[in-house]
């Protein structure tokens, strides 16, 4: 590939990258859900009660439109939030003060639960990574009845900022790298990258699969973003390729996009990436696809292989 085209696939995913960092750092602490909790002697308000009080390490889940469901789960099942810390700040609000407002509680978790997010995943938070940080706070009534306590954790937030995506496993049991499952689209809203989307319907990204940087760099020296789409170049036709069953993506006018990883990732121990399928119009601006390119399994009595589906550029 030529300067041109490394400049230009640079510029992409650099692009990209920006504006997804900065939907999950203004988004991560919007997510503090208060539990309502009415002393109903039902098993989900128990249920609810308890999980809103979990200690340090406990992973709980809840429906994305039902967070008064919550409920405690084994880390190794897929969970929407991992209790980092019990923050107690009743030292700055006495018995008699007002609950803060949104925009303060925005502040008070990220002041108070980064660094126990941090500690929490062993020393590092990659701040461009899968993990950001949240907080359980009181609600009206049980911060009137003199709950003081922040309850923080992480949470893995989707493109948009809206939604809460599952996780599986402990965190500070797994790598931070922002990667996805192959077969992953993206909606595309007005012009950017949203949340996870059927691959049928029009979508801005469809990952095909990802690779590991730490194998081909060392993984104690940052690589620069160039050096990285030069050795993805070679990383990502051959993921592309086994997923598509060799499909011919320019033919579909559809290209191969891969992430990058920015120097606090790489020192957070992120080193693998998305290798991504989407197309773009001539200014480079996002143009849906319908249709995964995901090659369909042949039936047992067909002999000659079909390759992939022809997915079609255009909403």
């Amino acid at each position: 590939m030529g300067s041109a085209g490394i400049t230009m696939r640079t510029r992409l995913v650099m692009a990209g990258a920006f504006i997804g960092a900065l939907a999950v750092l203004s988004m991560s602490v919007l997510f503090s859900w208060p539990v309502s909790v009415n002393g109903a002697a039902d098993t989900a308000a128990d249920e609810a009660a308890a999980a809103f009080d979990s200690p340090s390490g406990t992973c709980l889940d809840w429906p994305h439109d039902a967070p008064q469901n919550m409920r405690r789960v084994p880390c190794k099942q897929p969970h929407t939030f991992e209790v980092s810390s019990n923050v107690e700040i009743g030292g700055d609000y006495g018995a008699n003060s007002p609950p803060p407002a949104d925009a303060d509680w925005q502040q008070i978790v990220t002041d108070r639960c980064t660094s126990v997010g941090a500690k929490y995943l062993g020393g590092k938070l990659d701040p461009f990574g899968k993990y950001t940080v949240g907080a359980l706070k009181p609600t009206a009534e049980q911060w009137r009845n003199g709950d003081r306590k922040l309850r923080c954790g992480l949470q893995r937030v989707s493109p948009s900022g809206k939604r809460l995506l599952s996780t599986t496993g402990a965190a500070a049991d797994q790598d931070q790298s922002n990667v996805h499952d192959p077969g992953t689209c993206f909606a595309l809203v007005k012009g950017q990258v949203g949340d996870p989307v059927d691959c049928g319907g029009a979508h801005a990204y469809e990952v095909v699969g990802v690779v590991d940087l730490g194998k081909a760099f060392d993984p104690k020296t940052y690589p620069a973003e160039a050096a990285q789409l030069e050795k993805l170049v070679d990383l990502c036709p051959p993921v592309a390729n086994k997923y598509t069953g060799n499909a011919d993506l320019k033919a579909n006018q559809l290209s191969l996009y891969p992430d990058t990883l920015k120097k606090e990732s790489w020192e957070a121990g992120s080193h693998r990436v998305n290798c991504k399928v989407g197309a773009r119009e001539a200014n480079g601006q996002l143009r849906a696809v319908r249709g995964s390119v995901k090659a369909e399994p042949l039936p047992p009595d067909k002999k000659k292989s079909s390759g992939a589906p022809s997915p079609k550029p255009g909403g």
